[in-house]
């Protein structure tokens, strides 16, 4: 009979490989990491020293060593050698020993034939450290090469791989067969029940008769996921050309439930509790069409009167051309705050390109009625046509918690007023950067810039929604919100123009928890740029943020004024994701 389970000691030894080599193997090892996958009984353990010799030394020829030495005990017995049939009684002891020998390099490397414009890992060359992992990038790469190039049949063909183990060396030559280029045929579509075929071949885009590109084939799918009526989306190749010379396609797709109805409750300490709802059909008419509706109420118990708004947006995708879509907009809203109450009415329609992944742009015509009371007045009309010009740029390596890459948003609206209402234009730009050190970017920079103008009317000829105020956690934390404007008696209207920039620097101090410091500024100016002898205020202070995984972290900052007469004493934001 077994006797009671004890835990497993288990070691590694490894003398002369690199620390990086030695790390692969433990995070590889399921010898090592069976006690704390709960493997204690002796069957388990020794299935898993079993399987570690295949796994170690895949992992040493990866690293170029092609004649190691591995050696797994179980309790000074070696595991190769214990018969399945008759385990051992309990095993405490397990003892991986590596003997990597020489680092072997390449003699010969050669791929053939390559594509023009091809480029083949640097590493496969005569004299440099021969990996497996080189010798599969070299061939994959070199037939990715050709696909480039229009030949979406390329294959890779006979392959000579040797290892000369008194000289230490790996000689590969590898043939690609590059098959025909290749030009894009017809789209089928499988797997569609309440989209129309010939709509999802719309929105989809493959350019009939064009050189194959495997950069395009995922373009198309992009596009097709884009509508979001689909919960997966594949596109396949046919396994063979057609005799002149096109390759068709078929889009798989698996349609989501058409219609979703979501809710949702926001709470802050000055404005309230705010309730929110919106019903979605992605798919109105058959076409992809997005359908949203949506409303919400907000200062319920705030110190402002109650608000809210209702809106709907409807997007056709692919009406002006693939990557074009063609959408109409409108809403009701009466705002509550501070310094300013408004009534407003909009219907506009518009267009967005998408340009890549990273890229994207939009313009629409809108026509909006304003009712407003202000610091200039009560009962004050604003009727615009206006043409809002939007672009995008995203190069953030995550949109919940970014550590690399950049951001820019920049918006500009000519708008004419009808009835006397003034003309003019206006901009806005937001702009963020992000920087990472240290081991595994422990250390994030982040900083913010945010520049407004309105051009042409005075302050007074402005509708209030269109000018600046700072203060609060999109602006200057550390203030109160929007309590930076331009002084009229004794109230308070937005400036002409807006500056803020932020500066945090984040440090992760464990897995999911960091640590946040920071400083705002913000200046608002009456004329149409912000100047030296702009009104200005500042805010600093420190923060935690705790990682939820996708959705970003849950962020708590605390803050002080530091600099201006708009506000004293501690202000606290708790959200989810960073600040910017």
């Amino acid at each position: 009979m077994a006797g009671p389970l004890r835990a497993l000691e288990s070691t590694l030894s490894a003398p002369g490989l690199p620390e990086d080599v030695i790390d692969q193997i433990e995070g590889s090892s399921a010898t090592l990491a069976a006690q704390d996958n709960d493997q204690t009984s002796p069957q388990e353990i020794l299935a898993a020293a079993l399987a570690d010799y295949r796994t170690i030394v895949q992992v040493l020829y990866d690293a170029g060593y092609f004649s190691p030495q591995v050696s797994i005990r179980l309790d000074g017995r070696e595991a190769s050698n214990i018969p399945l049939i008759n385990p051992p009684g309990q095993v405490a002891r397990a003892t991986i020993t590596v003997n990597p020998g020489r680092q072997f390099r390449f003699g010969t490397a050669r791929v053939a034939p390559v594509a023009p414009g091809t480029d083949l890992p640097p590493e496969f060359a005569t004299g440099q450290v021969a990996t497996t992992g080189t010798i599969r990038a070299a061939a994959l790469g070199a037939r990715d090469g050709w696909r480039n190039v229009g030949h979406a049949k390329a294959s890779v063909g006979d392959q000579s791989i040797t290892a000369n183990h008194s000289a230490a060396r790996v000689d590969a030559d590898i043939r690609i067969i590059p098959g025909p280029q290749l030009r894009f045929g017809r789209l089928s579509v499988s797997g569609n029940t309440r989209m129309r075929t010939e709509a999802i071949q719309r929105i989809a885009g493959l350019p009939w008769d064009e050189t194959y590109s495997p950069e395009m084939v995922q373009r198309v799918a992009a596009r097709l996921r884009r509508t979001g009526v689909f919960s997966s989306v594949s596109i396949v190749e046919a396994d063979t050309p057609n005799a002149d010379g096109t390759l068709d396609f078929t889009a798989n797709v698996a349609e989501q439930l058409p219609r979703r109805i979501t809710f949702g409750a926001e709470i802050a300490s000055n404005s309230g509790v705010t309730l929110s709802a919106a019903w979605l059909h992605r798919n109105l008419f058959g076409a992809g069409e997005r359908f949203r509706l949506e409303g919400e109420i907000r200062n319920i118990g705030g110190d402002q009167d109650i608000d809210g708004r209702v809106a709907f947006r409807l997007d056709r995708p692919a009406r002006l051309g693939r990557d074009n879509n063609l959408f109409y907009l409108g809403s009701i809203e009466r705002i509550d705050r501070d310094h300013y109450d408004l009534n407003r009415a909009m219907l506009g329609v518009g267009v967005r390109r998408i340009f890549s992944d990273t890229l994207m742009a939009k313009a629409s015509l809108e026509i909006s009625t304003t009712r407003a009371d202000d610091a200039f007045g009560t009962d004050r009309k604003f009727d615009l046509i206006s043409l809002p010009f939007t672009a995008e740029w995203d190069r953030r390596d995550s949109e919940t918690s970014a550590t690399q890459g950049f951001y820019l948003n920049a918006r500009l609206t000519p708008f004419a007023g009808i009835s006397g209402s003034g003309s003019g234009l206006a901009a806005y730009a937001d702009g963020r950067g992000y920087l990472s050190f240290g081991e595994d970017g422990r250390i994030v920079l982040a900083g913010r810039v945010q520049l407004g103008s309105v051009v042409g009317p005075s302050l007074s000829e402005i509708s209030p929604d269109m000018l600046f105020f700072s203060g609060g956690a999109g602006t200057v934390r550390g203030q109160p919100y929007e309590s930076l404007g331009i002084p009229v008696g004794a109230n308070i209207a937005g400036g002409r123009s807006m500056l803020a920039a932020t500066a945090e620097i984040r440090a992760r101090v464990a897995q999911k928890i960091t640590l946040v410091g920071f400083y705002d500024i913000g200046a608002i100016d009456s004329s149409s740029f912000v100047s030296g002898s702009s009104r200005r205020h500042a805010g600093a202070g420190i923060g935690i943020r705790y990682d939820l995984g996708a959705i970003g972290p849950i962020r708590l900052d605390l803050a002080k004024p530091v600099s201006g007469s708009t506000g004293d004493g501690l202000q606290f934001y708790l959200g989810i994701g960073q600040a910017f």
